[in-house]
């Protein structure tokens, strides 16, 4: 049974567009992957110790670019300038690192309250 697993690749040896490509099997790559794969190999490929929120501001900054294109894309569609599909593309992977955001502030909160639960 364990014969038929096999190994993953580490981190360090998956590059951004490939992690994205394997997040999204239909060859479009998702921002939200791709900044997670890139801000995630950062630290595994440099092997420099970064403290937590070096790693979240990253991660931030990669998802107001996201929400700043796809608005900026989403103004060029009005004017006529991109395509239907450039638009869609733009709001769909600003939707997925909005999702992500939140789920990541849901994790923090559940995290926080459970520390003040714990006796001292």
């Amino acid at each position: 049974m364990f014969e038929a697993i096999t190994p993953t690749a580490p981190v360090s040896a998956v590059s951004g567009s490939e992690a994205a490509t394997i997040a999204s099997p239909s060859g479009t790559s998702g921002v939200n992957a791709s900044a997670l794969a890139k801000a995630g190999s950062a630290v595994v490929a440099t092997g420099a110790e970064q403290d937590f929120t070096a790693v979240l501001d990253k991660l931030m900054t990669d998802a107001v670019d996201t929400l700043k294109t796809a608005e900026a894309t989403s103004l060029k569609g009005v004017k006529g300038e991109a395509s239907v599909q450039e638009v869609v593309e733009a709001v769909m992977a600003a939707e997925q690192t909005l999702q992500g955001g939140i789920a990541i502030r849901d994790k923090v909160v559940s995290a926080y309250l459970e520390i003040s639960r714990m006796s001292i």
